[in-house]
């Protein structure tokens, strides 16, 4: 069995959902302790819960301490098994997050599974829908698995009722490891507002703001149309499309923030990212790690990518895959790109 202290790095909800995904990969027995440790509200909210439960549905999983509040859990998983699965948070949160902890296994396996989600699509501290779609789905197949995603419905802080549709495809001989060191050339960038149930000034101002600040024209500001019971719920997104990926920033509207203070927090990330030559964001490089890990670990040969950032959120990521799979990361500012990137390497132990 392995002991993890949820405690641990950034203290979040990320070291459960890493280690479940890794119990059901390896068949490993997990016991975690002092989950969310670090957070204002410790222990299981009703989305890691759901994040557990899929879990043990998943691979048929013995499990001890599966409540709301729990800060302690105990782990035996089963054999995972592909199926058609619904699963629902129950509440605004997010959906996504509960197929970041059942996608790795079923990658490994041994046919096609078909995910109905319902809750969150679009949450603050959680990767979006959009994210997912343009983002990491194409790496995930870079690595010869598939992972197909439809929207049904989108779903906001705190109404929910969001709705997400996955297809999950295996790799046919197992994930493939791969090297992504640059971005390749800009291809197309855009930004994008959803606001349903907000004032129409709301997404014109949004996108007004972004684009003077970017010097972006009207060709790259668009409107996605919601239906107006979808809301209320503001995203701001800004897709940059390179040859060899695409990344996707995302700022929400809140109570008490104006328009173009939503603008401006997501040019900073945008400004952020085009400052450095690292091929992936932040937010993609901490997404990035365990479907590489799975690969290396199962082909014995390394793989490599350049990032803008490594967060503590990504490190604390490291650590958990480090202790389930034969693998180690190693990460290093690339002096020689200006000081700007950081090349993160992923070898078999």
């Amino acid at each position: 069995m392995i002991e993890l202290d949820g405690s641990h790095g950034e203290g979040g909800g990320q070291i459960l959902r890493t280690a479940l995904a890794l119990a059901m990969c390896t068949g490993v027995p997990l016991r975690i302790d002092r989950i969310r440790a670090k957070r204002a509200k410790p222990g299981l909210m009703r989305q890691h819960l759901t994040c557990v439960l899929t879990a043990q549905e998943v691979c048929g999983a013995t499990v001890i301490g599966a409540e709301l509040g729990s800060e302690a859990l105990e782990f035996r998983p089963g054999r995972v098994h592909a199926g058609d699965y619904r699963f629902a948070v129950g509440t605004a949160g997010s959906c996504t997050l509960v197929l970041q902890t059942v996608l790795p296994p079923l990658m490994l396996a041994d046919a096609t599974s078909r995910i109905h989600l319902s809750g969150g699509t679009h949450n603050p501290m959680a990767p979006p829908f959009h994210f997912l779609q343009r983002a990491f789905a194409p790496l995930v197949r870079k690595a010869g698995a598939g992972l197909d995603l439809t929207l049904r419905r989108h779903g906001f802080f705190p109404a929910g009722g969001g709705e997400i549709e996955a297809v999950i495809t295996p790799a046919a001989d197992g994930p493939r490891p791969f090297d992504l060191l640059d971005r390749g050339a800009l291809l197309e960038s855009y930004a994008e507002v959803v606001a349903p149930a907000l004032p129409r000034n709301v997404a014109s101002r949004e996108l007004d703001a972004i684009g003077q600040t970017l010097g972006w024209d009207e060709s790259q500001l668009r409107v996605i149309h919601a239906r107006q019971n979808e809301g209320p719920g503001n995203a701001l997104m800004a897709t940059l499309a390179h040859e060899h990926l695409t990344d996707v920033f995302i700022a929400f509207g809140e109570r008490g923030l104006s328009a173009e203070e939503v603008a401006r927090a997501l040019a900073a990330e945008v400004r952020a990212y085009q400052a450095s030559t690292g091929a992936v964001g932040p937010h993609l490089a901490d997404q990035l790690a365990l479907p590489l890990a799975l690969a290396v670990a199962a082909s014995g040969r390394a793989a490599q990518y350049t990032c803008t950032d490594v967060t503590e959120h990504a490190r604390t990521n490291f650590t958990v895959i480090e202790r389930f799979l034969d693998v180690r990361f190693e990460s290093q500012l690339e002096l020689s790109r200006g000081g700007n990137a950081w090349r993160v390497t992923v070898a078999p132990a």
